[in-house]
């Protein structure tokens, strides 16, 4: 009776779909230590039977493809970023093994400040980190890893020290923290090297299990298509070049009798949702839906105008309403460097349903409060759409014949009460009026908490919403 003595990792899928149907090899270039590295893992990951546990953070470069091959939770992380993903993940579920798989111009290029921090934080996940030395992915190009001399598709001649700077050692560069517990270098330029490896990388996921904190695992990976190398020769120049520049060492290895956090270092905790609202000090009338959802029609606005003029915090009063009315809503601010004077614009949804994304492409409301905002963004607002134009500062007409516009001289009116930042109130309040999607007395209601230190305002503000009605009463009623 046969023996079965080695086959495919458990935690890989049986087929991976990224190479077509019924196909059981990956997609990666013949030669390429991916796969090696991918089964070293996935070995791991069997051997400690945590599959059901893990969770797969692989950002942009060929290490975002993890998800076609390995049958555990999986995170595509935007580019970088896998160690923050990576952290939120360990921090909101305590039993997960977390594993931030990257590659040398993600994790040492744009991603640099995110590992080191999460280093520093001495976070309970497992880093493997790959480098070979070039941005694999997209052709080629130098990376912070990249050999003195080396030739690349951005670096013809070489690289050269005097304008390109020189190799990044990362490994050398997290053990000057303290947090971390386990870092080292391996290779996988031939077999017992690769043996070495796997050890390397069963012994971080192992000492996360532990709860020993931040592992960090270098692995000197052949790039043979962009080194222009045949699969041997590319395992001869990591011993002959690459090893030189990365020496394979093992940098720190903390014993289990020192396993105890220092003096002063303890676990990161999560705080209740309880304490998440006293810290932010929002009481319990005030996360209380005073109503239930109210039958309305999905609301998209978008708030533009000047930096100064009031119109984040209108997009945070808005928000506010809907909630007070029993809605869903989001806010999401746009603005320039320029704290005042520059262009800025929010965007609010209001829905009875979950909102899947903040982002409005085009507003069925748009607030304008000065020309630039209405040239911005007239074309994007949805037919039969309604557009409020601040007549006191946009001397021109909408120009679109499929939506409704509705002119109103807010900054005039506001200038006569004394505030000339509550134009916004006197607009918020005509719409109010008009699509029922809040009332006056909630947006009355919720002035005082919006205004917090500037209770000078209340009166100013008070007013405007006074404003707002009679304009409502004189111009628009009936309309919508």
């Amino acid at each position: 009776m046969s023996e079965i003595k080695h086959q495919k990792p458990r935690c890989f899928y049986g087929t991976f779909t990224r190479k077509g149907q019924n196909q059981e090899v990956s997609h990666y270039c013949p030669g390429c230590g991916h796969g090696v590295a991918h089964n070293l893992i996935a070995e791991a990951i069997d051997d400690l039977g945590v599959q059901d546990r893990v969770v797969f953070c692989s950002p942009v470069g060929c290490s975002v493809f993890a998800y076609y091959y390995f049958d555990v939770g999986n995170v595509q992380c935007a580019h970088g970023r896998a160690p923050a993903v990576a952290t939120a993940i360990r921090r909101s579920l305590r039993d997960a093994i977390v594993i931030s798989y990257q590659g040398d111009g993600d994790l040492a290029g744009i991603g640099l400040s995110n590992i080191v921090h999460a280093a520093n934080r001495g976070e309970n996940i497992s880093v493997f980190f790959i480098n070979n030395a070039v941005y694999g992915m997209t052709g080629g190009q130098m990376a912070p890893t990249t050999l003195l001399n080396q030739q690349t598709l951005t670096t013809p001649r070489g690289r050269n020290a005097a304008n390109d700077g020189y190799p990044i050692r990362m490994v050398e560069m997290i053990n000057t923290l303290e947090a971390p517990a386990y870092i080292e270098r391996v290779s996988l330029a031939d077999g017992p090297r690769v043996i070495k490896a796997r050890r390397a990388i069963r012994k971080a996921l192992q000492y996360q299990t532990e709860g020993r904190g931040f592992s960090f695992v270098e692995i000197l990976s052949p790039c043979p298509i962009n080194w222009k190398k045949t699969p041997v020769e590319a395992r001869q120049w990591i011993i002959n070049e690459l090893e030189k520049t990365f020496p394979v060492s093992n940098l720190r290895d903390i014993p289990e009798k020192e396993k105890t956090p220092p003096p002063g270092k303890i676990a990161p905790t999560v705080p209740s949702e309880e304490q998440i609202l006293k810290m932010f000090k929002i009481g319990e009338e005030e996360t209380k839906a005073s109503a239930p959802p109210k039958n309305i029609q999905d609301q998209g606005i978008k708030i533009a105008g000047f930096g100064g003029q009031g119109l984040l915090s209108a997009g945070t009063l808005l928000a506010n309403c809907a909630i007070e009315e029993g809605l869903n809503t989001t806010w999401l601010p746009s603005y320039g460097p320029e704290m005042r004077g520059g262009t800025a614009n929010a965007s609010v949804n209001i829905s009875r349903d979950i909102i899947g994304s903040p982002i409005i492409a085009h507003p069925n409301v748009l607030v304008a409060l000065n020309i630039p905002s209405l040239d911005a963004f007239e074309d994007n607002v949805e037919p039969g759409g309604i557009i409020f134009v601040n007549s006191s500062l946009i001397n021109r007409k909408v120009k679109r014949t499929d939506v409704k516009a509705v002119y109103v001289p807010a900054s005039d009116m506001a200038a006569k009460i004394g505030v000339p930042a509550v134009a916004n109130v006197i607009i918020m309040t005509i719409y109010a009026k008009m699509s029922g999607v809040f009332s006056t007395e909630t947006l009355a209601k919720l002035i005082p908490k919006s205004l917090k230190n500037k209770k000078n305002l209340l009166d100013a503000n008070l007013q405007a919403i006074e404003a707002g009605k009679n304009f409502y009463e004189e111009n628009c009623r009936g309309e919508i």
